[in-house]
C-alpha cells in the first residue's frame, strides 16, 4: 500500500512520531510519502491508499490553523484516515486536536496520543498503533467499519 503521512510540527516531536510511524510501515512493506504541513505544497492525497495525519494541539485544545488549511486544500475527507497527535499532559486538553481530527475524519481507530517525544517509553505504543493501522488496511476493515 501507498500511505501518506502528513504532519504539522513546531518543536519536532510530531515529525519524530511521523518518522517512527513511517519506519514501522516500511518494515511492513508499505510505501510511505511525507508531507510537512505548512512547509510544502499540498500533495494529491487521492494518489494514496491511506492518510495518516499528525498534529500538535494548539492553545486551548485547538487544531492548528495550518492543519485546518491543509484540510481545506485537500478538499474532501479521504477514506482510511488515521490520526496521531503530540502534546504535553501538563495541559488539561492533552492531544485534544488529535481527538477532534479523529472525530472529523471518522477515523476507524482512536487517535494515537504521544506525550512530547515518541522515543523511549512510547515507541512500543507507536508500533502497536501502527500495527493496528496496517491490520485495518490489509484486512479491508477500515473501509467496512
Amino acid at each position: 500500500m501507498n500511505i501518506l503521512i502528513a504532519y504539522a510540527t513546531y518543536s519536532g516531536n510530531t515529525k519524530e512520531a511521523a518518522e517512527l510511524i513511517a519506519d514501522c510501515l516500511e518494515e511492513a512493506g508499505h510505501a510511505v510519502g511525507f508531507h510537512w504541513i505548512g512547509g510544502e505544497p499540498v500533495p494529491d492525497v487521492s494518489g494514496y491508499d491511506a492518510l495518516i495525519l499528525g498534529s500538535f494541539t494548539w492553545a486551548e485544545g485547538s487544531v492548528p490553523e495550518e492543519v485546518k488549511d491543509f484540510i481545506l486544500d485537500v478538499g474532501y475527507k479521504p477514506p482510511n484516515t488515521f490520526i496521531f497527535g503530540t502534546g504535553d499532559t501538563q495541559f488539561g486538553l492533552f492531544c485534544r486536536a488529535a481527538v477532534k481530527l479523529a472525530r472529523f475524519y471518522e477515523s476507524p481507530l482512536p487517535p494515537l496520543k504521544i506525550e512530547q517525544s515518541p522515543r523511549g517509553g512510547q515507541e512500543e505504543a507507536v508500533r502497536e498503533w501502527t500495527h493496528h493501522v496496517v491490520e485495518r488496511l490489509v484486512c479491508g476493515s477500515a473501509i467496512a467499519d
